[in-house]
């Protein structure tokens, strides 16, 4: 009877210890597979045990944002970002930053000064190198890739840069100072240029011709995002597949930074809710992302040579960016676990290979 009882304890012991296979597992051959996160799912609970249990890479989703974490000329908030990058430490989770320079959510002290008035060229690009400065100096050796500058390119029109207030102010050589300062901060970080919307034709023409400007300049660039803010209709196969080898014929590492597979027609601007937009997600929803996440990760293994990392834009349906935009209050169901951290029919669809 002993014996019996110590076998059905080692039975349970055994089953216990035996974790699910995760998607990072499923991929340990290919590329690291990364979740974004805010401090809130780095607390002990239901979402820390989904990222450790899936994922090997981490971005915080807005904690290491300029405007988040320098509020103030004189005041950094590190406390988010810190939760953020001791979880990581402890998980041996690699971690990803997010984003140093970028003309959204960047405090209004940096273009300013203190009469209002807007700052010279040289004052901004002081304060760009200290904040890439010591930004990366507090996470050195804890972060081993950054998106460095974020959406420069505008997405319609020729030009090749946004008319950002770094752009007036300094000029088209703020992304070029923007990567020099990075890498002299940390030599050993790789250092990405972070863009969205990168399978249109035009955009991605134009991202490619700034990228090369930069090469070009021996500019230190490691790699380029593709954000892949993408929808159950968009983008096609052939569109992905000329994104990654367009992108790596110029000698950089291509990741997918920001994962996400929203459930209506895609659109890039924001609006106001009609009455013809339902939340919703029918079983035709549910065939066509299974489908669709399967075509783009089917790419994303063929280019393993290529692709460096692809990381999903947060963890759940509970949660995303895309409940509010491009339209208030209609809720998307856009990543591989439902609302209850289950995995869905897209997750099954991403890792039987």
């Amino acid at each position: 009877m002993r014996k019996l009882i110590s076998c059905a304890l080692i039975t349970l012991s055994v089953a216990f210890v035996a974790p699910e296979k995760g998607l990072k597992d499923y991929y340990k051959n290919y590329f690291p597979i990364g979740v974004a996160v805010n401090p809130r799912m780095v607390q002990p609970g239901p979402d820390a045990e989904l990222i450790k249990a899936q994922f090997n890479s981490m971005t915080p989703e807005n904690a290491m944002k300029m405007g988040p974490i320098h509020p103030e000329e004189n005041r950094y908030n590190w406390k988010d970002a810190d939760a953020i990058a001791d979880f990581a430490q402890q998980n041996n989770i690699k971690l990803r930053g997010h984003t140093l320079c970028w003309h959204n959510q960047t405090p209004n002290w940096f273009f300013t000064d203190s009469t209002g008035k807007t700052v010279s060229r040289d004052v901004l690009l002081a304060r760009l190198k200290r904040h890439i400065t010591d930004v990366m100096g507090r996470y050195k050796g804890k972060i081993y890739a950054w998106d460095v500058v974020n959406e420069a390119v505008p997405d319609t029109g020729t030009a090749l840069y946004r008319k950002s207030k770094f752009y007036e102010i300094i000029g088209e050589d703020y992304i070029e100072k923007a990567f020099q300062y990075a890498h002299e901060a940390d030599p050993s970080a790789q250092l990405f240029y972070n863009d969205y919307n990168t399978e249109n034709a035009s955009k991605r023409e134009r991202i490619y011709q700034m990228l090369k400007k930069l090469k070009d300049k021996k500019v230190p660039i490691n790699g380029v995002g593709l954000q892949a803010h993408w929808s159950i209709y968009e983008p096609t196969k052939q569109e992905l597949e000329e994104s990654i080898t367009k992108f790596a014929s110029l000698g950089l590492k291509i990741q997918f930074t920001e994962v996400d597979m929203s459930v209506y027609p895609k659109e890039h601007e924001r609006r106001a809710r009609r009455d013809t937009d339902k939340s919703e997600f029918t079983p035709e929803m549910v065939d066509k992302q299974a489908a669709q996440y399967k075509m783009v990760f089917d790419v994303f293994r063929k280019h393993r040579d290529k692709v460096t990392g692809v990381t999903f834009w947060n963890l759940t349906d509970k949660y995303s960016w895309l409940d509010n935009f491009p339209v208030p209050d209609r809720k998307d169901y856009p990543l591989l676990f439902d609302q209850e951290g289950k995995p869905k029919k897209a997750y099954e669809s991403v890792v039987k290979f």
